[in-house]
């Protein structure tokens, strides 16, 4: 029975936590300390705005391939009320790394250690993307679909949830 529980909590993308982690329900909170050591990001205080929550790591190839198309999308929606909360499944000894590849970016970013992210439960594989409305509902759970995120799925996914009135 805890076998079958397990293999439900993977392929349907509940956590250990027991928070719901299905798409149409309230986004768990989480929170991280920024690179800059003294900006908090927290998500229950981003309240009408669009987030996306990606995880990466400087070892992931396709990450760090996403990652400009992250950027352009920022860029061309940053004024809409979109949030990027990019963090680093680094350890602490890849700081320096983290922090060369976060420079390219104006997007936030954090390291995994300076995260409070429990309630996402165990970010399997990289890179995941979580998408959360304006409201805190989530609209897109990463540990569930395609890893990546395209140029096309954030203009069909988080366009229209930006278009929505603030």
């Amino acid at each position: 029975m805890k076998c079958f529980a397990l293999v439900a909590c993977i392929i349907f993308g509940s956590n250990a936590m027991g928070a719901d982690l299905s798409v149409g329900s309230p986004a768990p909170d989480i929170q991280a300390k920024l690179l800059d050591s003294t900006t908090v990001f927290q998500l229950s205080q981003q309240h009408g705005k669009t987030v996306i929550v990606n995880f990466w790591a400087t070892w992931c190839a396709p990450c760090k391939a996403e990652m400009p198309t992250l950027q352009a999308y920022f860029d061309k929606h940053k004024s809409d009320g979109l949030e990027i909360l990019s963090i680093s499944m680094d350890d602490p000894r890849d700081l320096p790394e983290v922090r060369k590849i976060a420079q390219q970016y104006s997007f936030q970013v954090a390291i995994k250690p300076d995260a409070n992210i429990k309630a996402l439960g165990r970010i399997w594989r990289m890179p995941t993307t979580f998408v959360i409305d304006r409201e805190g509902i989530l609209r897109k759970n990463g540990q569930v679909g395609d890893a990546a995120i395209t140029m096309t799925e954030l203009e069909s996914l988080v366009t229209p949830l930006l278009s929505k009135a603030q």
